[in-house]
């Protein structure tokens, strides 16, 4: 099924877009001092975590919705082109270390493909068809959860994407930083987080590829706590598959548990590094493969797997 068409803007309608404004108080920058240059930027830089916990309600309807879809055998599939693409691509990536999020549960689509997060894909963006490719490529389900994102909110690949998964059944979120954005209509919820004119007119990378990274990171964190993959506010299905992240695994069972050094050691050899595990074998004085049978039992969620002995230990 192929999406309903985006029409291409003229040169005025492009320039009348939120993103696209000139700011004439920012017409001198090149001649200002580097010091001086700078702090204006930051000065703007500043305003946009205001815009977006405007958006807080939002972001929490579609992290709502996220849960409930993963929950049940789904997946997050972010679609956009340039900046907004690699922002989802690689909130995609790091939910499988910070979260232990299983192969493919969140993905990353970009306009060009794969290499299209390094080096630009000319036209790329404005490939509809592809979008739609994209996505019948991973096999695309009424239980998954499309996410397109573009800073204008009228990029055509992921306005087509969202349109597409929208029409088969998935639910579908448009993050945009233009009000009344065509995303935002093609999506079940409408994430708009109005940040103005950038620094450099047009140039997205700045205010609002820093709004949309605040977004996508509210977005998967709460959908990630709603599943049980926090412990209170500790990281508590992280892979550790470094030597910071052993130490980090060490200290969290720490936090959460008071134990000494040598019983989380223990702990933790006889969980295989998984942290749930260990903060189960300690608090619930189970083995390893009880405290693993219990979070099964509970969905993943150490706070339900440990019923009273969370109580007791918090």
């Amino acid at each position: 099924m192929l999406p309903s068409h985006v029409s291409p803007l003229t040169a005025e309608e492009l320039s009348s877009l939120a993103t696209e404004q000139h700011r004439p108080d920012r017409a001198d920058i090149d001649l200002l001092p580097t010091s001086e240059l700078v702090r204006l930027m930051t000065h703007d830089d500043a305003r946009v975590p205001e815009a977006v916990h405007a958006a807080s309600d939002a972001i929490a309807r579609a992290a709502d919705v996220t849960a409930e879809r993963l929950a049940a055998g789904g997946r997050l599939v972010y679609m956009g082109a340039g900046t907004a693409g690699r922002i989802g691509v690689l909130d995609a990536s790091e939910c499988v270390p910070t979260f232990n999020t299983r192969p493919g549960q969140v993905v990353g689509l970009i306009a060009g493909g794969p290499s299209a997060v390094t080096l630009p894909v000319e036209g790329a963006e404005d490939d509809e068809a592809m979008a739609v490719e994209h996505l019948e490529a991973i096999g695309l389900t009424a239980q998954d959860v499309v996410c397109g994102i573009a800073a204008s909110g009228r990029t055509p690949y992921a306005v087509a994407g969202v349109r597409h998964a929208r029409g088969l059944g998935a639910a579908t979120i448009g993050i945009s930083c233009s009000p009344d954005s065509a995303l935002g209509h093609a999506a079940d919820i409408a994430v708009e987080v109005v940040v103005g004119p950038e620094f450099i007119t047009g140039s997205t990378r700045l205010k609002a590829g820093t709004a949309q990274k605040l977004v996508v990171n509210a977005l998967s964190t709460a959908t990630m706590v709603r599943l049980g993959k926090t412990y209170g506010n500790l990281m508590v299905d992280l892979q550790a598959t470094n030597e910071k992240l052993r130490k980090r695994s060490h200290h969290i069972v720490a936090l959460a548990t008071g134990a000494g050094t040598e019983e989380i050691d223990a702990a933790l050899d006889a969980a295989g590094d998984e942290v749930k595990t260990a903060v189960h074998i300690l608090l619930a004085g189970t083995t390893a493969e009880q405290a693993r049978a219990a979070l099964r039992t509970h969905g993943g969620s150490l706070r339900d797997a440990l019923g009273e002995h969370a109580r007791a230990a918090r």
